[in-house]
């Protein structure tokens, strides 16, 4: 297990590709959309990891990097129209809210969040569509597809983002061929909705974290380019 205020920087189990090991501090991040560029990194304690599935905890307050513009705008509040064209940076700052336990299967083009209410009552179900997630020593990395689906506890689900995806593939971040594979994806996705597969059948929902948990630490370099193990 990673100490307490540490990002691992290897993975610490055998085998060919490794697991890490509950407990164990990763990185999460996503490249920026048509660019080299890391964006978003969030610091995570393991919940499980193994050939079948890979649980992360983002704890409440955690330091991350996000993207914002160059002004300081936050990305939500300027316009969709020239959302995706201004000059972006990035910046520290506090996961606020509850924390989000994140659930992604090997080679899944989506990964799948839950969210909870103050007091631990269940909100929801939120899928990420994304590349698969490419692991490396000190956690997995991806990249947004900005099409979303939100799923309830009474088992509807509805799109989201659409609007986001419309505007993304207008401005060039999504060419045609990219665009019918997530749409394939988040088909793929409904059907395991519809069919109730895992993980919403799992009863992650009822799952909390370890209070000895410490919030990882964001680490200097969490931008660097990493030596990939496998998808």
């Amino acid at each position: 297990m990673a100490d307490g205020g540490s990002v691992t920087t290897e993975v610490e189990t055998g085998g060919s590709t490794g697991f890490w090991a509950p407990g164990s501090h990763i990185l999460w991040r996503y490249r920026e959309n048509a660019g080299p560029r890391f964006h978003i990194a969030r610091p995570v304690t393991v919940v499980r990891d193994d050939e079948e599935l890979l649980a992360v905890w983002l704890a409440p307050g955690t330091e991350c990097v996000k993207p914002v513009l160059t002004d300081g705008t936050a990305i939500h509040l300027e316009p969709l129209r020239t959302r995706y064209t201004k000059p972006r940076t990035v910046a520290r700052g506090r996961w606020f809210g509850t924390g989000v336990l994140k659930l992604a299967r090997p080679g899944e083009p989506w990964s799948v969040w839950l969210f909870w209410e103050p007091g631990w009552r269940f909100k929801n179900w939120y899928v990420n569509l994304e590349e698969p997630l490419a692991r490396w020593a000190g956690g997995v990395d991806s990249e947004d597809h900005f099409l979303d689906i939100s799923v309830h506890p009474d088992r509807s689900w509805h799109w989201r983002d659409e609007d986001e995806f419309a505007q993304a593939r207008r401005d060039g971040l999504v060419d045609e061929r990219l665009a019918a594979r997530v749409r394939r994806a988040g088909e793929s996705a409904v059907e395991v909705i519809r069919a109730w597969g895992p993980p919403f059948r799992d009863g992650w929902q009822n799952w909390r974290p370890d209070p000895s948990w410490a919030v990882p630490s964001l680490p200097e370099d969490w931008d660097r380019t990493p030596a990939r193990l496998s998808s």
